[in-house]
């Protein structure tokens, strides 16, 4: 072997080394002594649509700027849901940004008659939403691009952005990052460097090779052995389609035993059956935290913890955590 070679080798394993002595002391639960400020409350206006975006930011304590994290809530939901992941990941020195979409948020079913509420909701799981949605993402990351005054003005690191969201919302997430449509169509936003999928789904047209065959940039997706919705004909099998389909490089599939739907909310929803596993949370939390460590801020001990033993850790046995 050539000197320069040794050299090289000897610096890898150096890195290596280092890396997993680190990963020994990283904690993705672990929270700094320093308090976030309240959640900021916004509305984005996307005039060429005439459309208002509401935003709840959850922002982490300091004052510089830290990466960003969006999120996308599911059918019927709002930027108030899913509170214990912006609220960890602020702690934890993001920018998260909870969007909600108009037009699929609560409004679809608020003052409704029971009896009603169902049609409406599944009136409002439509193309013509999904299209609204994944407009909403890029002049959402237009506007946090231009802030230069207010509470997020020299707060957001706008070169480092991952996005995430759940059921209707990872259907939104999968779009902005990389899936590939009928005919070639893409929605994907270059900003873009690192998606969090929870329930995803395979596409109900085509294949799901050649929808997640490009997908570029890392994924986590997550889902349960139960998740199932009762709007979007999405079901497990469809769920766990998306992994196998994508390409190697930086892909995590987490599944969580015996975890609903609502498994990535803050409570349980309507119809649930089991009951609610509180490990979930905690595990969600600090996949999703050693993921953006990982991707976002270039954490190496982050990375030796995600991909080594760090999982384990806190996953039950009968819990599923795999990449590629």
């Amino acid at each position: 072997m050539a000197p320069t070679t040794r050299a090289a080798a000897a610096a890898l394993l150096l890195s290596v080394s280092l890396a997993r002595a680190g990963a020994q002391g990283y904690d993705p639960l672990a929270l700094p002594g320093a308090k976030a400020p309240a959640p900021v409350e916004l509305v984005v206006r996307d005039a060429a649509r005439k459309r208002d975006i509401p935003l709840r930011v959850y922002l982490p304590a300091g004052s510089g700027r830290a990466p960003v994290v969006l999120f996308s809530h599911g059918l019927g939901g709002s930027r108030n849901g899913s509170a214990f992941l912006g609220e960890h990941w602020a702690a934890r020195g993001y920018v998260a940004v909870f969007v909600q979409h108009p037009g699929s948020d609560d409004s679809v079913w608020e003052g409704k008659p029971v009896a009603t509420r169902m049609a409406a909701m599944r009136a409002a799981a439509s193309l013509e939403q999904f299209r609204e949605r994944v407009k909403d993402i890029p002049a959402v990351l237009d506007q946090l691009e231009r802030y230069a005054d207010g509470p997020l003005a020299g707060r957001l690191d706008m070169q480092h952005v991952a996005m995430s969201g759940h059921s209707f919302g990872a259907v939104t997430t999968q779009a902005v990052s990389g899936e590939r449509f009928l005919m070639g169509a893409s929605f994907t936003d270059p900003r873009i460097t690192a998606a969090i999928v929870m329930s995803p789904s395979a596409p109900r047209a085509g294949s799901a090779a050649t929808a997640f065959a490009k997908v570029a940039v890392p994924w986590m997706l997550m889902t349960g052995t139960h998740d199932v919705a009762p709007i979007g004909d999405q079901d497990v099998r469809s769920r766990l389609a998306v992994f196998p389909a994508l390409p190697p490089g930086g892909k995590y599939e987490l599944v969580l035993d015996g975890a609903e739907h609502s498994v990535f909310t803050d409570r349980a929803l309507p119809g649930d059956q089991l009951q609610r596993n509180p490990n979930h949370h905690r595990v969600i939390l600090a996949l999703s935290t050693a993921f953006l460590d990982a991707n976002l801020r270039g954490d190496a001990a982050a990375r030796a913890w995600l991909d080594g033993d760090g999982p384990r850790r806190v996953l039950e046995p009968r819990d599923r955590f795999q990449r590629k």
